[in-house]
């Protein structure tokens, strides 16, 4: 008799943290499920590099979503407002800055949650890490909790006593730790993508953003070099 393998919902910016969780959902033996977002970012070729990693991973069902925030601005990765570039770790470590985008990870989780009910799934993984960021607070341990918590008091399938999870495997890792993780896994970090404010259309990342800077010093921790590097 065949077992019915287990699936999970995994949300894939086609960062190399999301290509990472993909990593680990599959390594844990679910059938993902791949949800990416079309929300109005300035550095939507990463859309183009969630497709190259779901298909690296032989994920066959990858939905993208449009969600367009910049209705609502009030982001630098949503709005007409510039990019920080060259902050210090210290600078990085310090305050919300102004690449947050208002709620986005309950707006993404919120989807994740629907796909997820609608189809019957109890597990939803995202790569939030509340170490190597740039301190937003939605990437924190806390927020997952009350957000899971939320989940299960506002579903069906919580009510009905199938409990919903959210797997956070990076929250307490820091990008070097992340990287070696992925890379133990086959994880190919060439594909991805991490840049806020690409130099083109073409997605050449600029090197200057947080988001370049903390993956090029955990690629330099982890003693690997970054094929996606400028």
């Amino acid at each position: 008799m065949m077992v019915e393998q287990q699936q999970a919902v995994v949300l894939l910016s086609g960062g190399l943290d999301s290509a990472t969780v993909l990593a680990i959902a599959r390594a844990e033996g679910y059938e993902c499920v791949a949800l990416s977002f079309d929300y109005g970012q300035r550095h939507r070729v990463e859309l183009e590099a969630a497709r190259r990693v779901a298909q690296a991973q032989d994920v066959s069902d990858h939905l993208i979503v449009a969600i367009d925030l910049r209705a609502f601005g009030g982001s630098a990765l949503t709005d007409d407002i510039d990019v920080p570039k060259d902050r210090s770790p210290e600078d990085i470590s310090q305050g919300i800055p102004i690449t947050y985008v208002p709620a986005r990870n309950t707006i993404f989780l919120s989807f994740a949650l629907g796909c997820a009910e609608a189809r019957g799934i109890s597990d939803i993984f995202i790569g939030v890490n509340a170490i190597d960021y740039s301190g937003y607070p939605d990437c924190r341990s806390e927020y997952i909790q009350a957000f899971e918590a939320m989940a299960n008091l506002a579903t069906q399938m919580g009510v009905e006593g199938r409990r919903i999870a959210i797997h956070t495997p990076l929250i307490d890792l820091i990008k070097a730790q992340i990287i070696r993780r992925g890379a133990s896994l086959g994880v190919d970090y060439g594909l991805t993508f991490s840049c806020y404010d690409p130099k083109s259309p073409t997605g050449a990342p600029c090197g200057r953003c947080d988001s370049c800077r903390l993956r090029a010093a955990g690629f330099r921790e982890a003693g690997l070099d970054d094929a996606a590097a400028p």
